[in-house]
């Protein structure tokens, strides 16, 4: 017989309600109080299940992690898969329905163009060589993932009235995956053809100098030249629409919902506006900002003596949250830590030889073609002295409430089409390194998960094409090491930041092999820190297969600066600097208000409260509320000067690193009188920043505090919220609590008012001691908002602080809140 026990299920209402009032408490004493109140009799079930080969323990403990123990890999995997989905099923389904295009079928027209969008861009490889590419038994495993998530997956429809409440609000089912749902690419972090067809237009109309003016590009100076082949007019034609739609993020629609739980149309637009707008603010002022950070430390800097690893991805922020802690033990494997809870294994974390972590290394495997078409047959294109004929892959989708939808799909030599102008005579397609065998997003961490060594994590990190990261390891016998991954196009003659045509006279040189790409061994400086930032040495020998576009430095220099001037750091003062608040262009920007001449008393009292402050952007600090708003001023107006009227609705915000040269070099900002100018431009810009925070705070500025909810919070809303009434807001969400930091700071919570993006999970590893490892994963393990652990980690996460993350084999059994026995059903 099986035991079902839905998630909400897990505790008795009144440890339920006594739960909820414990979450609200915004600090780490929550997770021994929840751990009294729940385990006072440790929870514990056991399961038959189908299809596994043997038995299988899994321990929750207090954070809501999963330590799953098997006797094989299959079971490990199949466990891994079931657990995951048991927790996170309506994710599940939604990654689903967006990695095969069938988002149509249940919601109707208005997501055609997305399913459109996803299967032209759909991997077509072959299954063996594909799955064997990020592990030796790559079949094995990912079939025993999808095994475990179908296992869980039938079962919940044996009672479809115990399934999450999205299924019954959406009026939909969970389907079975497959293979391909795991390779999928849709949520990849792929680089760059938007930016491409982006600069092109610029470049249209501004000229290439002038473009390289008002952007960073760097190391090296990119070929910005448009061919002259290329009409103006296409590149301002909606080229790319397949793909966009493709990458676009979900919007649940009120009319998605069943009609007693939805939202008030009027209200539902707004709220959507402003959710839009912050995002857009997100993407605009953080393009070059938001980001990760990771670094290791070698024992004779560290307390214990043995090397630490931390790391602090910055994403997006959700709920449920982005990434999902695990613990997978079997023969051959031991590895804790944290990836997307859709994909098998673990993509940050430790084994018991090492630890590892990995931020973005600038790529750009995506380039745009355009073609001539035969003026006769628009499925003719010209490559290389010939007409081809495009492939054409016919498909047919299924839309809610209308027919089928029968569609056609072009293919070039060089990749997907997304475009053909039958008045212009040109074709345009994609040439997409990802879809290369070994694309999927993070899968070659398998073999990172069992690397013993430094050589055999180097090796393994040769398998990861995407997304291209900076690896890095630390292990128990004292080596630290560093190597940028990723599939690279090698151009010659090009630079892939504009529009190429795709007659061959552009073509990639084949790929640079990872093994060669940049990485370190034990520097003598005895660290090595990254954060998208170019990290690249300056007598790297294959600069033509750099990019051009990194992040600013401010954050990796910050996190340098602090290593480079200590000795004896403990896990505690690591995690200390992941949520390190001084802000690098505070510390450049504020020493010139020291000769600035105000003309108002005010504004010269504030100004003072700068000059004594100590750069740090702490919530309830005014001086930070003060610093952030005429940073921002500074950035708002230094567009509007520098940027040319035509193109500034192309252009986002001016890189800070830009922002800063230009101050510190006026000269090449203003024309004359370059430095009293500055200092003019300065004090507007200051004066600007006082009239903003009383217009947006009051004229007492002793209500200026920055991390406030008017001023600089974290509000994590559901997908579904802004489609449903306001009842089910408080139950869904998480929020509004106080930020520091911003996207310039170690402690990266965004650049807006909103905190929309940062490290929504972080760990930090002391290789001397497993049990010494910490991390947090806001807001909660569960999907389930019935859940105690769908926003329990929500407050400690809001409060710079961490969790244990135990390792021990009895330990883990001895501390479980839930333990669960999985047995196999006998034929």
């Amino acid at each position: 017989m099986t035991l079902k026990l839905p998630d909400h299920l897990f505790v008795s209402g009144k440890k339920l309600r006594t739960m909820r009032k414990l979450q609200k408490q915004p600090n780490i004493l929550f997770i021994l109080l929840l751990f009294i109140v729940i385990n006072q009799n440790s929870f514990s079930q056991q399961l038959s299940i189908k299809n596994l080969h043997g038995e299988v323990e899994v321990f929750r403990d207090s954070s809501g992690i999963n330590h799953i123990f098997a006797k094989n890999e299959h079971d490990l995997f199949f466990t891994q898969g079931y657990m995951a989905a048991k927790y996170r099923l309506f994710q599940f389904e939604i990654w689903r329905r967006q990695a095969t295009g069938t988002m149509a079928e249940i919601f109707g027209e208005k997501e055609l163009d997305r399913d459109k969008g996803v299967r032209l861009f759909k991997f077509r490889g072959d299954k063996k060589s594909e799955l064997a590419h990020y592990h030796p038994r790559g079949e094995l495993i990912i079939d025993s993932f999808v095994e475990g998530v179908n296992a869980y997956i039938a079962e919940a429809l044996q009672s479809p009235e115990n399934l999450p409440f999205e299924f019954r609000l959406l009026g939909i089912l969970p389907e079975l995956w497959t293979w391909e749902v795991v390779i999928s690419r849709h949520q990849g972090l792929l680089e760059n053809v938007r930016d491409e067809l982006n600069f092109s237009r610029i470049v249209s109309l501004i000229g290439a100098e002038k473009t390289k003016e008002i952007h960073y590009f760097h190391p090296n100076e990119p070929i910005l030249d448009l061919d002259k082949s290329i009409p103006k007019e296409l590149l301002f034609k909606d080229i790319l629409a397949p793909y966009n739609a493709f990458r676009k993020s979900l919007t649940y629609y009120p009319e998605y919902i069943i009609p007693e739980a939805r939202n008030n149309p009027e209200k539902f637009m707004t709220q959507l506006l402003e959710y839009e707008t912050d995002i857009q603010e997100t993407l605009e002022t953080e393009k070059f900002s938001i980001g990760s950070n990771n670094w290791v430390v070698s024992g004779k800097l560290t307390e214990s003596g043995y090397p630490i690893m931390a790391n602090d991805p910055h994403r997006l922020i959700a709920v449920p949250s982005l990434r999902y802690m695990v613990h997978l033990h079997a023969p051959g494997w031991d590895v804790v830590g944290a990836g997307e809870p859709v994909i098998p294994g673990v993509s940050i974390g430790h084994n018991q030889f090492g630890a590892w972590g990995l931020t973005i290394f600038e790529t750009d495997n995506e380039d745009m073609r355009i073609y001539d078409i035969h003026p006769e047959n628009p499925q003719l294109y010209f490559h290389k002295g010939k007409w081809h004929e495009m492939e054409v892959i016919t498909d047919t989708i299924k839309v809610k409430g209308k027919s089928d939808a029968v569609v056609k799909h072009f293919y070039t030599i060089h990749g997907p089409v997304t475009f053909v102008d039958q008045y212009l005579k040109k074709a345009v397609a994609v040439q997409c390194a990802w879809l290369e065998k070994g694309g999927a997003p993070y899968l070659a961490s398998l073999r990172m998960d069992q690397s013993t060594t430094w050589e055999e994590f180097r090796d393994a990190c040769t398998y990861n094409h995407i997304p291209a990261e900076n690896m890095i390891w630390a292990d128990r016998e004292g080596n630290i090491g560093w190597q940028a991954t990723g599939i690279s196009p090698i151009r010659n003659g090009f630079s892939g930041l504009v529009v190429t045509l795709g007659d061959g006279s552009k073509e990639w040189d084949g790929y640079l092999p990872i093994s060669e790409r940049p990485h370190d061994y034990n520097p003598e400086n005895g660290f090595i820190a990254t954060a998208n930032e170019n990290v690249t040495p300056a007598d790297y020998p294959h600069k033509n297969a750099l990019g051009y576009e990194w992040s600013d430095s401010f954050r990796g220099d910050r996190v340098r600066e602090v290593l480079g001037k200590g000795t004896n750091f403990s896990v505690e003062e690591m995690g200390k600097l992941q949520n390190d608040y001084l802000s690098l262009p505070a510390r450049t920007l504020v020493p010139y208000l020291k000769d600035l001449v105000f003309e108002k008393n005010e504004a010269g009292k504030l100004r003072g409260m700068l000059l004594d402050w100590d750069y740090k952007l702490e919530k309830n600090s005014i001086p930070a509320g003060i610093y952030v708003m005429w940073e921002r001023k500074i950035r708002e107006k230094i567009k509007e000067i520098s940027v040319p009227k035509e193109v500034m609705d192309l252009v986002g915000s001016i890189q800070m690193t830009r922002v800063i040269s230009w101050i510190e070099h006026p000269d090449h900002l203003f024309s004359r009188n370059a430095a009293i100018e500055r200092d003019k431009f300065l004090v507007n810009c200051f004066e600007l920043a006082i009239q903003e925070l009383e217009s947006k705070l009051g004229k007492n500025s002793n209500n200026w505090q920055y991390g406030q909810t008017s001023y600089k919070h974290a509000y994590i809303t559901h997908p579904l919220s802004p489609a449903l009434s306001d009842e089910w807001k408080e139950k869904l969400d998480a929020g509004p609590v106080a930020r520091g930091g911003y996207s310039f700071t170690p402690g990266a919570n965004a650049y807006g008012d909103k905190n929309t993006s940062g490290a929504s999970f972080r760990i930090v590893v002391d290789t001397g001691d497993w049990e010494k490892t910490i991390g947090i994963n806001t807001p909660g393990q569960s999907g389930n908002p019935n859940s105690p652990f769908y926003r329990n980690l929500f407050p400690i996460w809001a409060a710079d602080e961490f969790v244990n993350i135990p390792f021990d084999y009895e330990r883990v059994k001895k501390n479980a809140m839930e333990r669960i026995y999985l047995k196999p059903i006998n034929p």
